[in-house]
């Protein structure tokens, strides 16, 4: 797993219980991991398909520095299936993981098209 996307936890992004916003964490793992695999398919168009079980394993708190992981497990012929972990940048505690997020590859009108990757490609710029 390899982490890149670091998040700052501030006022905004806590519920009532001063703890961060479990939507909140959502939206950040659906935005990076749909870039994610943007870049892996190279085409801007791509669609969450499913989230599968989403476990929250503890929580952050203000001024936490969370980390985002994702990884590809698996390329479909118009899908990618991911893996993500959040941690805490810190004491690299686990918060929460999700076993698979799946990305579809669409065209200009929302239909499934065939990507023809089968292997991540790293871009290094």
């Amino acid at each position: 797993m390899n982490f890149y996307t670091r998040k700052w936890v501030k006022p905004e992004d806590l519920n009532p219980n001063g703890t961060l916003f479990g939507g909140t964490l959502l939206r950040w793992i659906d935005e990076e991991a749909v870039i994610y695999a943007i870049i892996q398919l190279g085409n801007p168009r791509v669609v969450t398909k499913y989230i599968s079980e989403i476990n929250f394993v503890s929580s952050a708190r203000q001024g936490d520095i969370v980390e985002l992981g994702i990884t590809a497990t698996h390329f479909g012929r118009t899908s990618i299936t991911l893996t993500c972990e959040v941690r805490n940048k810190i004491t690299k505690k686990s918060i929460l993981t999700i076993d698979q997020l799946v990305f579809v590859n669409v065209d200009e009108n929302g239909t499934p098209v065939p990507h023809g990757k089968t292997e991540i490609t790293y871009a290094y710029r």
